[in-house]
């Protein structure tokens, strides 16, 4: 046993992938696609959605909720893990991302499991809470404008049932979290959610630095 922390060089990050990494071929057509996407920042790193999909299947997820879908990387790899009757309610305001990850969930054979909804999240998911859907979720990855992050991570805990689980991305927003001479709006809402996540008895929690920094939550 250590309690010294492995520093992830780029020899290190080589070695996880090249040991760990099992990309889909669709995966990888979907990622070097979206390379060249002048927003090609937003997209998960594999490896992370490797890991995601792992969750889904160590807690036998059914029903999954995404909020802020892109490309459709996230939410292939979700798809892929969930089971032949599972859903995935995929939440976006963009038809001109959400038509690249249309055609990848049609190449990867998961068209059929994702309602994607098209519009402001926040509408998206109090509307799922009106229809009676509270506690109906196994989970839900949050990964779309940071402003509103905390309203997500309320909502959707909302939705969730007991033991489910919240993954939120981008929660170290490449480490100006913990640099103080970062105060712009999003860097100063994903501080408020973290610092809000931490006191927030509702939940047991592990921030992980998971590409840039993934918080697991699970509902109590």
């Amino acid at each position: 046993m250590s309690t010294k922390r492995t520093l992830v060089t780029d020899a290190v990050y080589d070695y996880i992938l090249t040991h760990s990494l099992r990309e889909p071929l669709v995966l990888q057509k979907l990622r070097d696609e979206t390379a060249g996407h002048a927003l090609a920042n937003m997209q998960i790193a594999a490896e992370q959605g490797q890991f995601m999909a792992l969750l889904v299947e160590l807690i036998g997820a059914r029903s999954l909720l995404e909020i802020g879908v892109f490309t459709g990387y996230s939410s292939t790899s979700l798809a892929l893990a969930l089971p032949a009757d599972g859903k995935l309610t995929a939440c976006d305001i963009s038809k001109k991302h959400t038509d690249v990850a249309r055609r990848y969930w049609e190449m990867a054979g998961v068209a059929h499991k994702i309602d994607l909804r098209l519009g402001p999240a926040l509408d998206t998911l109090d509307s799922l809470l009106a229809d009676g859907l509270a506690g109906s979720y196994d989970l839900a990855f949050i990964d779309a404008d940071k402003a509103n992050y905390d309203g997500y991570y309320e909502r959707s805990l909302s939705l969730l049932r007991q033991g489910g689980l919240i993954l939120i991305d981008n929660v170290l927003w490449s480490g100006q979290v913990a640099d103080p001479a970062f105060d712009d709006e999003d860097t100063q809402a994903i501080r408020a959610l973290n610092a809000k996540i931490h006191a927030d008895s509702r939940v047991t929690i592990s921030l992980l630095p998971v590409a840039d920094g993934l918080t697991l939550a699970v509902k109590r």
